[in-house]
Formats: C-alpha cells, structure tokens, sequence
C-alpha cells in the first residue's frame, strides 16, 4: 500500500493539512474497521503504521498477535520517531 493512496482512500486527500479535522476522525475510525477486518499481515500493518503516525494506533498487543509483528513495529516506531536531543 503507497501511503498517499492510503491518504486519498481514507481522507479523500494526500495533503493532510487541508483535510477538516472531522474528516481526520472518520478516516481514523474506517482506519480502525478495516484494520480489524484485515487479514493480510502486510496490508494490516500498513494500516496500523499509518494510524501511528497520525497518533491513532491501538496497543501492539492489540494490533498484532504474532511476536515478529510487534516486533517489526516496535522498529518501525524507533525509525520512525524524532531524534533525541541528549
């Protein structure tokens, strides 16, 4: 899955900014349905990495059963997060 194609799919847009912040909810909550529904292991993480960036992402425990799973998005959480200022 191309994110933008996620963006337009469930936000009727690729440019977040000007997509209305209710428009931002109901993406997330389809987000969510499709999530639960979704079987393939790639499209369902796809989903759960895009509803991470936007700050919507349930549990781990929750998203992924399988330990590789949690695992692949623990990584995809540490490449993905801003830099530490140490």
């Amino acid at each position: 899955m191309d994110f933008d194609d996620q963006l337009r799919r469930y936000f009727g847009s690729s440019d977040l900014a000007s997509i209305p912040p209710a428009a931002v909810e109901a993406g997330v909550e389809r987000m969510r349905v499709d999530l639960g529904l979704e079987q393939d292991r790639g499209r369902r993480f796809a989903l759960w990495a895009v509803m991470h960036m936007l700050g919507a992402a349930p549990d781990l425990d929750v998203a992924f059963e399988d330990p590789a799973e949690r695992e692949a998005a623990r990584n995809f959480m540490d490449l993905t997060a801003p830099p530490r200022e140490d």
